[in-house]
């Protein structure tokens, strides 16, 4: 179907920000179905690739939980001017021993 110049049902402004395709929608809708149906399967697998390679278990744990968890963003914290508001934070940890005149050198 091909649209002509001026077809007042075209949608000009397209999709919303944000907004999801419908095939992505459904993959998503899919893969969250198999997943649920098969979480006690997928418990019994990792009981049994921890059995050969702890590692590989733990790391196939945590690529799994940002389906769930969302990964944190850093943030920066910074003034209303946008300024760093730690510029002029010191600590003082004590003498430096670097400049201490009365180190005793080996």
């Amino acid at each position: 179907m091909a649209f002509k110049g001026g077809d007042e049902n075209i949608n000009r402004a397209g999709r919303k920000p944000g907004s999801k395709n419908k095939a992505t929608k459904e993959i998503r809708e899919a893969y969250q179905k198999l997943t649920e149906d098969n979480l006690e399967n997928m418990s019994i697998w990792l009981v049994k690739i921890a059995g050969d390679d702890p590692a590989k278990a733990m790391d196939l744990m945590l690529r799994l939980s940002e389906y769930i968890i969302p990964k944190l963003a850093r943030q920066e914290v910074v003034g209303n001017d946008g300024e760093d508001l730690f510029k002029n934070v010191k600590f003082n940890f004590g003498p430096d021993i670097n400049n201490d005149q009365d180190r005793i050198e080996e």
